[in-house]
């Protein structure tokens, strides 16, 4: 029962199965970072979308002279000196210069902004201030839905996937409060490699795979 339990967790539960993707896919990119940067660097991160709870167990804010923004529609709880919280728009952020950042970070938020045209305006906003950025995002072509953890739910008309969050527990064995399920509804457009690679042209995409299928796509231009 424990690893159905974990299986349909949210990724915020630290031993479902989310998070241990979470977690490896933290360790491959911190990876790519320490290709790139020096620890004693002086380094501005941007975190879009991000929370304060993510970089718990990175080895990053423990770094001499880094700087983690986050930046988020609403202000994010945060104690720790070196990440800060902003209120902004991915899709619009004209408080910072171009190349303001040194790495841009994001982690499952692009596929929440409706529709592609913000989610090109977020990529663009992205390649603008950041030197180099990580972007993060579902596969749209993987089995089981990231939101739901549902079969194909992806390919249910809404109506219906509106009827199966908020009648059943077949979405991680509860039912999704009607508000939240279709403001979920709205806002999730899952993408896939061939656009990802269309929103960030010169990136390289990195896969993260499970049971040899694609689970999640990351851009990036880290060497």
């Amino acid at each position: 029962m424990s690893f159905i339990s974990n299986f349909f967790s949210p990724s915020d539960n630290p031993n479902s199965l989310g998070a241990k993707f979470r977690n490896q896919r933290q360790k491959d990119f911190e990876d790519l970072f320490f290709r790139n940067f020096s620890k004693n660097d002086p380094i501005r991160v941007l975190d879009v979308g991000g929370a304060s709870y993510f970089w718990d167990t990175s080895s990053l804010p423990s770094l001499p002279n880094i700087e983690i923004t986050l930046l988020n529609l609403g202000k994010e709880d945060t104690t720790h000196p070196k990440i800060k919280s902003v209120v902004g728009d991915a899709t619009s952020m004209p408080e910072f210069a171009e190349n303001s950042f040194d790495l841009v970070f994001s982690n499952s938020v692009i596929e929440h902004l409706y529709t592609w045209e913000n989610q090109q305006k977020m990529a663009n906003e992205i390649m603008r201030v950041g030197k180099k950025y990580f972007i993060q995002t579902p596969n749209r072509k993987f089995p089981i839905e990231a939101h739901y953890a549902i079969p194909f739910a992806q390919y249910l008309p809404h109506k219906l996937l509106y009827f199966l969050l908020t009648k059943t527990k077949v979405s991680r064995l509860q039912k999704w409060d009607p508000t939240h399920a279709k403001q979920y509804l709205e806002e999730i457009r899952l993408l896939d490699q061939k656009e990802m690679q269309q929103l960030f042209p010169e990136s390289k995409i990195y896969q993260e795979k499970f049971v040899g299928m694609i689970k999640s796509i990351c851009a990036h231009n880290l060497g």
